[in-house]
């Protein structure tokens, strides 16, 4: 499993060389970094800008949320898992909190958070698949490495450093959670030096 997680975080480095090549990504291809295809289609192919790559990053947390709090409400976390399971959501809401604040500085609107019910539909998150604390505990290293990515891809495009700062910071809580997540799960850690967001 973690090797096809490698290859999808290969994959997106791969789709920031041929983009990048030192240009700027667009807000679209921030979204399909994290895996976000719909929000990345209503930002189509135009230039990014700084509101628009946060409210990505703001959508991500929005579904990390949900996630932990679907995986919290499953019944099938062990009281120590689940009591890291709250610790980590609560890192994403202050992370969605710094977001929406941000993006509000900046005079814009901050991306709303779906329904709990929407995302529990989401094919993304896949819920109906989810049988054990295995399942939970494999869907939040997912969502986590592609968050890992995701934030690293995007700090060049930042306009303001300040905010690549930021998202740097993000990207750190984000290496936490899925280290000690893949920890948990009894998986081998990456063995090779910079194995995120390249």
């Amino acid at each position: 499993m973690i090797s096809n997680l490698m290859g999808t975080a290969r994959s997106r480095r791969a789709f920031i060389t041929k983009v990048g090549g030192g240009a700027v990504l667009s807000a679209a291809a921030v979204a399909l970094l994290g895996e976000r295809e719909a929000l990345a289609a209503a930002y189509g192919e135009g230039g990014s800008n700084d509101v628009a790559i946060l409210n990505v990053a703001l959508g991500l947390e929005h579904e990390a949320i949900a996630a932990y709090q679907i995986g919290a409400e499953s019944g099938l976390l062990a009281k120590g898992v689940l009591d890291v399971a709250v610790l980590f959501q609560s890192q994403h809401k202050g992370h969605r909190d710094a977001l929406v604040s941000t993006v509000e500085k900046l005079g814009g609107r901050p991306v709303a958070a779906w329904a709990l019910s929407d995302y529990q539909k989401s094919a993304k998150l896949n819920v109906a698949a989810i049988k054990s604390a295995t399942d939970v505990l494999k869907l939040a290293q997912r969502l986590e490495l592609g968050a890992v990515n995701a934030y690293l891809g995007v700090i060049p495009s930042f306009g303001d450093h300040n905010l690549a700062k930021v998202a740097g910071r993000l990207a750190a809580d984000e290496t936490m959670h899925y280290t000690a997540l893949t920890q948990a799960l009894g998986e081998s850690l990456p063995s090779s030096a910079l194995s995120y967001g390249a």
